[in-house]
């Protein structure tokens, strides 16, 4: 399966894009996935991708679009999120200490533990791309009592 939701640069499509990317999954794998436990992985994910994406990225443009691509192949899941900011330069990323007690900088982290693989590209034919992709496990068969 392969699909695409364009949406704009506002924290009130966040719902939106949630079920459309939940509610893709759940068609296309019905009760192969612990849903409970792969929804709120997914969700804190996009969560976290979508906003930075509005809140820094499009920060002072918010009519520019967001564009979120996914793609499965049985249970991978491939996840683009296109921006048109001027980017992160991931070399300058430090990994939050946590006794500095930071405000930011926990994002890219929660990224990399949720998530098999991620991957950053700056300035793609005048736009950023997030690619985050995950093999979703299947649900585990309740044992057998006697």
């Amino acid at each position: 399966m392969r699909t695409e939701l364009h949406v704009p640069s506002d924290l009130q499509f966040l719902n939106i894009v949630e079920q459309w990317l939940l509610g893709s999954l759940e068609i296309e794998l019905g009760q192969e996935v612990d849903w409970p436990r792969q929804a709120n992985r997914l969700r804190l994910v996009l969560v976290e991708a979508y906003s930075n994406v509005v809140r820094h990225a499009h920060r002072e443009q918010p009519n520019l679009p967001v564009l979120i691509r996914m793609e499965l192949h049985e249970r991978d899941l491939h996840l683009e999120i296109w921006d048109y900011g001027d980017g992160f330069d991931l070399s300058t990323y430090l990994p939050p200490v946590p006794d500095d007690r930071q405000d930011g900088g926990y994002g890219w982290l929660i990224l990399n533990r949720l998530m098999d693989k991620v991957e950053y590209r700056l300035q793609v034919n005048g736009r950023n791309c997030l690619t985050l992709e995950a093999t979703l496990p299947k649900t585990e068969e309740p044992a057998n009592v006697c």
